[in-house]
């Protein structure tokens, strides 16, 4: 996956951005604004609940979050990244990563796409644009969660993961 870019705006909105903290807080210093918004991100990732161990990362000023550790599948490598991109206020993922065990074979043919979700979206009918099937929306659900744990929580500018099927 590399370096992805996702929209800003867009996302859940864990923590708030330099503009906010300084309202909220005028004397706030920037290391203590950058520290409470790392310490979001960490807390947000580690709920999520993915297969990664020796996880770090580093956030820029910009949006740019920077992830090292490591991933016990393919798919949580991508998940991790599209966990991250998908906070609102980040911009972009250095997905650094490695992956724990030599990905399968079938599982080097099968990579996931992505789609960024457009206002009027559905799983269905993300669905039936990929898979000419709407019924076959259960398949991204499941490629998304635990990102999502409802299917009518996708959002405009959120990224998904699109599995390829067998």
């Amino acid at each position: 996956m590399g370096l992805f870019s996702f929209i800003k705006e867009a996302g859940k909105k864990i923590f708030k951005s330099h503009e906010e903290e300084i309202a909220a807080n005028p004397h706030a210093q920037p290391d203590v604004i950058a520290q409470n918004q790392k310490d979001a991100v960490r807390r947000y990732i580690d709920n999520v609940g993915l297969n990664i161990s020796n996880f770090d990362f580093t956030l820029d000023g910009n949006g740019k979050l920077t992830l090292s550790g490591e991933c016990a599948t393919h798919a949580d490598y991508e998940k991790v990244a599209l966990t991250a991109g998908n906070i609102a206020g980040v911009s972009e993922v250095d997905n650094n990563m490695t992956i724990a065990a030599a990905p399968a074979e079938a599982e080097v043919a099968q990579e996931s796409t992505f789609y960024t979700v457009e206002s009027g979206d559905s799983l269905w009918k993300i669905a039936q644009a990929n898979y000419q099937d709407g019924n076959k929306y259960p398949l991204i659900f499941e490629a998304n969660k635990p990102m999502i744990k409802d299917e009518d929580e996708i959002y405009p500018g959120q990224v998904l993961r699109i599995p390829a099927l067998k």
